[in-house]
C-alpha cells in the first residue's frame, strides 16, 4: 500500500473544499493552462517550509521530487510559469483559504468552551527598491515603506484568527474599525488603538477589551476598589472611572459614557506605571494585568514568522506576488500548528518545522517499518551469537 509523505500529510490538513470553492467563486483557474491554483499553492507552501530563497532554488528542489507529484495531483513546475502566476493571480483565493484554516482552529477553541482571548496588532513589512517602489512609494510614511499586516491572534491556539493587509500609511485603528467583532471575546491591544467610539462598539457587541489609557485622558474617579493581598506588589490602584468630557477639543462627541476600570500597574524602577483600561468590571485586577502582559505573544508571533518563514526575501516584486507569498506563509504556519497538534505535540513549533524541513518527502510509516525490521534483525543476530556461545 502507498504511504504518504510528511508534506502530503500536511497538505491533507487543508480544507480542500473551501479552497476549491474559492477557486470557483473567483474563477481563478480560468485561462490557466497546465498550472492551476492548486499547483501554485503546493509550490508556494513548499517554498515556505523548505526555506527556498529564490525561484531557481524552489523549482529545482520541488521538481527533484517527481515521484511524489502524482499523489499530490501536481507536476513539474517551470520557473517562468510560477513567476507569471504569482504576478498575475489575484490573492483572494489564498486569502479565503487562510481564513478557512483560521476558522478551523477557531471552532476548536469555541467547542472547548474557552473564552476567546484575541491579541490585536500589526507589523510592517518593508518593501523598497526596483519593482517595489512603483506601488509602495506613494503610500510610505516617515518610518515605513511597504505593507502592514494586521493580525488578530489567539494565544490559546498559538495562531491568528483574522488577518488583513493595508498600505503602510493606514492607521491601525482605522483598520480595526472594520474588524468583525464577536460576542464573548476579549480583545487586548495597545494604546495605538485608542478610539473611544470603537471601544463603545466592542462593548455593544457583548465583548470585553483590555488596553491602555493615554496620558491626557480626562477621567473622573467614581469609586476606588480594594486590591487583593497577592496583587499589591503589582497593582497600585483599581478604580471605576468615567470620562469627564462629552466632547473633545476637536468637537467630536465621545459615545463612551459607561463606567470603565482604570488599573494602575507598577513597572520596573524608574518607569511610569501603566494605566490599563477595561470594560470588565468584575475580573480580578491581577488577571487584567496578566492579560495585558500576555499581549507580548503577538509580538513573538510576528518575530517567529519573520525569522523562520519567507516574508523578508520575496520571489516577486509586484503587489500580487508579495501578497500571495505572505498569505502562503500564514497558510504554512497554520498547517504547521495543526500538524504539530496531530503528529508532533511533544515538539515545539520550531522543532516541528525543522523536522518537516529536513524530511518533507519522507514517508514516516515506511521509515518506522524499516527501523522495526532492522531492530528485529539486530535482536536475531544477538540471539544467534548468544546461542553459539553455548557450544564453545
Amino acid at each position: 500500500m502507498y504511504r504518504i509523505s510528511r508534506f502530503h500529510a500536511l497538505m491533507n490538513l487543508l480544507p480542500r473544499g473551501a479552497f476549491e470553492q474559492a477557486v470557483e467563486v473567483h474563477q481563478a483557474d480560468k485561462y490557466r493552462k497546465g498550472f492551476s491554483c492548486w499547483d501554485q499553492l503546493l509550490v508556494m507552501v513548499y517554498a515556505q517550509l523548505s526555506g527556498a530563497g529564490s525561484l531557481r532554488t524552489l523549482t529545482t528542489g520541488f521538481n527533484a521530487q517527481a515521484s511524489h507529484h502524482y499523489h499530490l495531483h501536481t507536476g513539474e513546475v517551470r520557473r517562468s510559469t510560477l513567476a507569471d502566476a504569482n504576478s498575475s493571480t489575484e490573492s483572494t483565493v489564498f486569502a479565503d483559504t487562510a481564513r478557512a484554516l483560521m476558522a478551523t482552529l477557531h471552532r476548536r477553541v469555541r467547542r472547548e468552551g474557552e473564552e476567546l482571548l484575541c491579541l490585536l496588532d500589526s507589523t510592517s513589512i518593508t518593501l523598497k527598491g526596483p519593482g517595489f517602489d512603483t506601488w509602495t512609494l506613494h503610500n510610505r510614511t516617515r518610518n515605513t515603506q511597504g505593507l502592514k499586516l494586521h493580525v488578530l491572534y489567539t494565544p490559546g491556539q498559538e495562531a491568528p484568527c483574522h488577518s488583513s493587509f493595508t498600505p503602510a500609511n493606514v492607521n491601525d485603528v482605522d483598520q480595526a474599525r472594520t474588524l468583525p467583532l464577536q460576542s464573548g471575546a476579549r480583545y487586548v491591544f495597545d494604546k495605538g488603538y485608542c478610539d473611544y467610539g470603537w471601544w463603545h462598539s466592542i462593548g455593544q457587541a457583548g465583548s470585553h477589551f483590555v488596553t491602555r489609557f493615554k496620558r491626557n485622558a480626562a477621567l473622573r474617579v467614581e469609586q476606588s476598589r480594594p486590591i487583593a493581598e497577592q496583587a499589591r506588589d503589582l497593582v497600585l490602584a483599581d478604580e471605576i472611572v468615567t470620562f469627564r468630557h462629552r466632547h473633545n477639543r476637536g468637537g467630536h462627541t465621545n459615545p463612551y459614557q459607561a463606567p470603565l476600570r482604570c488599573i494602575r500597574v507598577a513597572r520596573d524602577a524608574g518607569k511610569t506605571p501603566l494605566l490599563l483600561a477595561t470594560n470588565d468590571l468584575t475580573s480580578p485586577a491581577l488577571d487584567i494585568a496578566e492579560q495585558y502582559r500576555g499581549r507580548w505573544g503577538i509580538e513573538l508571533f510576528f518575530k517567529w514568522i519573520k525569522q523562520h518563514l519567507g516574508i523578508k526575501r520575496f520571489l516577486g516584486r509586484n503587489e500580487n506576488a508579495v501578497r500571495i507569498q505572505i498569505l502562503t506563509a500564514l497558510i504554512a504556519y497554520l498547517l504547521l500548528v495543526l500538524y504539530r497538534k496531530l503528529h508532533a505535540g511533544e515538539h515545539s513549533l520550531w522543532a516541528c518545522l525543522n523536522l518537516l524541513r529536513t524530511s518533507l518527502f519522507q514517508r514516516p510509516e515506511v521509515e518506522a517499518y524499516r527501523q522495526a525490521t532492522q531492530e528485529r534483525q539486530r535482536r536475531q543476530r544477538d540471539a544467534y551469537a548468544r546461542q553459539q556461545l553455548l557450544f564453545v
